[in-house]
């Protein structure tokens, strides 16, 4: 469905806003994870214990998905995006506050929500913003959050570095995403598509969102499993040096970074369904090179074609998916979200659970099988029932 809005400000004024607000996304979320073994220094907290309470964090933000969904088509998501950001960088600094479990599973489950308020938000923005260019260009926004992911780990080494506590560290950052949403509110979408009337909160999505959905669900399960598991295959399987344990993780993410930037490109040149299907298969040729051949050179080889094919799938999808008849955009990404994130929360353990009962290698191979998913399911999408 196209919709135009009608605003004074250009579209590449509304474009900058927004590639902003997804920047300054990731800049909090990646601060958040430089300090996590600071964090848990700070409270004494075992491995085990560290992730058991890491688990509140996506509580909140699967809870907080159908809510989001529906508050965005009934106040708008420039609001909302708007708000998010705001309590998203003030649980910030909470964490930073916490001197005891209790209350970092509480804030944390907090940052969950608020992340996924901003998630859902700030997609529906993008959703907006490209409708006005008519073409593909909502992987670009989900390359400044990688982008930013780089920039907060650089400055959360540098606080390390000079010992700055996280407290300081968050109130700093806090600073900076609050001063930058503030900037952007001015130049955000400040219209979304409509929605049809009396929205309720909880809507079943129709069979070609759920076809997006399950794509995402494959594809996040091989993200899930290189956030996680990535610096343990290296260890364990690669054997890699202790300078190098980190390489595919850095492999991996440096290609989804730079790939989303080429992806909407890609998309306009070869069409969504030839993109699609290609990323699950560029994903599972490199999990079996890591798996065929767990050599440095080859491994490295085979992360970063890894990092190359998941990188535009979620992008893509909800792209496609805000652009629904059948509900507000906002509606439909959190119903996207939720179908495919649950395959971000099943990849690591899923690793782990196969890793137990055969070994590391043998489970990388079997998420190959979802980059293969990918492509068949890929090559059933039917643009026009969307």
């Amino acid at each position: 469905m196209t919709f135009s809005i009608a605003s004074p400000l250009s579209r590449t004024t509304h474009r900058i806003a927004v590639g902003a607000l997804f920047f300054l996304q990731g800049l909090c979320f990646s601060s958040w994870g430089s300090r996590i073994p600071s964090i848990q220094q700070q409270l004494h907290l075992s491995e085990a214990q560290l992730g058991a309470v890491l688990f509140s964090l996506p509580v909140g933000l699967m809870l907080s998905l159908p809510f989001t969904g529906w508050l965005t088509s009934k106040i708008g998501s420039r609001k909302v995006v708007t708000i998010a950001l705001f309590l998203y960088s003030t649980t910030l600094v909470l964490i930073g506050l916490c001197q005891t479990t209790a209350q970092l599973v509480g804030t944390l489950f907090l940052f969950g929500f608020a992340s996924n308020m901003a998630n859902i938000s700030v997609n529906t923005q993008a959703v907006g913003v490209e409708n006005l260019y008519k073409k593909s260009i909502m992987a670009s926004f989900h390359g400044l959050w990688s982008l930013a992911g780089f920039a907060g780990a650089a400055v959360g080494t540098l606080m390390i570095g000079l010992e700055v506590q996280p407290l300081q560290h968050f109130l700093f950052m806090a600073a900076v995403v609050m001063a930058g949403v503030a900037l952007a509110y001015q130049f955000a979408v400040p219209k979304d598509a409509p929605a049809p009337a009396n929205q309720p909160i909880f809507v079943k999505p129709d069979k070609a969102l759920m076809g997006l959905g399950l794509i995402a669900f494959c594809s996040l399960i091989c993200e899930g499993a290189m956030f996680d598991w990535s610096g343990v295959y290296f260890q364990k399987v690669v054997q890699a040096e202790k300078a190098w344990i980190a390489a595919g993780y850095t492999a991996f993410m440096s290609t989804m970074a730079f790939t989303r930037f080429i992806a909407d490109w890609l998309t306009t040149k070869l069409g969504l369904k030839r993109v699609l299907q290609f990323s699950g298969l560029v994903t599972a040729v490199g999990l079996t090179i890591a798996v065929l051949f767990p050599h440095m050179v080859t491994a490295i080889l085979g992360f970063l074609l890894v990092g190359a094919g998941v990188s535009a799938v979620v992008p893509l999808v909800y792209g496609v998916a805000g652009k629904t008849k059948t509900m507000a955009p906002s509606m439909a990404l959190a119903a996207v979200s939720t179908i495919g994130f649950a395959g971000f929360l099943v990849g690591p353990p899923l690793i782990g659970l196969l890793a137990g009962i055969s070994s590391l290698r043998l489970s990388f191979a079997v998420i190959a099988l979802m980059g293969i998913s990918v492509a068949l399911l890929s090559s059933r999408i039917k643009t026009e029932e969307v």
